[in-house]
């Protein structure tokens, strides 16, 4: 059980989204969910995003996995990163758990770096919230303030920059924390060979909504409304003032709709980026066959990083489920709650929920579908 060693209420205050801090012994007796060698059996996995950085006189090479082989790489400079730690190794979701101050809708995924001496990602700017947690280790890091920095060799889709004058300079030792909001340039040095996790929370972009709103608006063969105009302007080349804020009153319409936005943020923010560890079931599960398991000591379990969300004032009482909804009748909104708070259920909270034949109905999909599973 990992548990945090600093004030939730006064870090919402003064640093979510404002700045960054360093938390020394965030974790007090942090141990590692994790081990070097584990982590590099993921690495090896085809559907798992990882990646090998090497550190060449202040250079880096990205190696892109899966990765087997680590003896061309030496001893230092370089470094693993694991994407999705989460989705894979159930052993780290205790570690996610102890972030659910912040919602889960926002939660991207758990990375996981193993680093040798010297090895790091150099001096960079990420477009998310990102907590970044010293294992094993130590590591000596960076920070430099909002600004505008160059490209690295003018790449301008790269988060990688030239360099930037720190403002914060810190090493980060076992349990200690460092957390860093979008847009503060950042980078590491590794110290001694290192476990660090970073913990991302990542927010839609207005391309990423508008997009959403365009694929439901197609999909649902919905917003088919046309612009009228009570007058017309003299010249025939011109967009007059008043069509131009009609048009916009259209966008407005749709955007102020609950019955529009609701279902795309609920689908949207229900999604994750990686690839979830989905393993249906060899066969399917009746609801006789999961109270059998239960009885012989089955816990219900979320699969890794599986994201299932509400919405608050929803009149149709839904659940989001990895961008698929699930309706259930208003009477079962204390169900649907259980259902969206706990990553696990426990036996008795798993019987109550299958008193009712429509949660029943929608906990059977869910493990036939291998979002939850039964484990011992």
């Amino acid at each position: 059980m990992y548990q945090l060693n600093f004030n939730v209420g006064e870090f919402l205050q003064h640093y979510w989204q404002k700045k960054p801090v360093v938390i020394k012994q965030a974790f007090k007796d942090f141990s590692d969910p994790i081990t070097a060698e584990e982590l590099a059996g993921l690495a090896c996995e085809e559907e798992i995003a990882s990646r090998v950085i090497v550190t060449e006189d202040n250079q880096w090479q990205i190696i892109s996995g899966p990765i087997e082989d680590y003896s061309p790489y030496g001893e230092q400079n370089w470094q693993l990163l694991v994407q999705a730690v989460n989705h894979w190794f159930p052993d780290s979701i205790p570690l996610v758990e102890a972030f659910r101050f912040i919602p889960d809708w926002r939660f991207d995924d758990l990375m996981v770096s193993y680093a040798t001496p010297g090895g790091g990602v150099g001096p960079h700017i990420d477009n998310y919230d990102v907590f970044l947690l010293q294992g094993s280790g130590s590591r000596h890091w960076k920070v430099g303030d909002i600004g505008e920095y160059r490209a690295r060799n003018g790449d301008s889709h790269t988060a990688l920059i030239d360099d930037f004058e720190p403002m914060l300079e810190v090493v980060l030792e076992q349990g200690d924390m460092l957390y860093i909001p979008p847009g503060y340039p950042h980078c590491a040095k590794t110290l001694t060979t290192a476990l660090s996790y970073s913990i991302g929370f990542r927010a839609p972009s207005q391309q990423e909504l508008f997009s959403s709103l365009a694929d439901h608006l197609i999909d649902q063969n919905s917003g088919l409304t046309r612009f009228t105009s009570t007058s017309e302007p003299e010249t025939p080349s011109l967009i007059s003032d008043e069509h131009q804020s009609d048009l916009k009153a259209m966008l407005c319409q749709l955007l102020e709709s609950q019955d529009t936005m609701q279902p795309i943020l609920g689908q949207l923010l229900s999604q994750n980026r990686f690839e979830l560890d989905v393993c249906p079931p060899e066969q399917s599960y009746t609801i006789a066959e999961l109270r059998e398991a239960l009885e012989q000591g089955a816990r219900l379990c979320r699969c890794g990083g599986l994201k299932i969300i509400e919405l608050e004032n929803d009149p149709l009482n839904r659940l989001f489920i990895d961008g698929q909804t699930f309706q259930l009748p208003p009477h079962l909104s204390q169900q649907r709650r259980v259902l969206s708070e706990n990553i696990n259920l426990s036996r008795q909270q798993t019987n109550l929920l299958l008193e009712e034949p429509e949660i029943a109905t929608l906990i059977i999909e869910l493990i036939n579908t291998g979002y939850l599973y039964l484990s011992e």
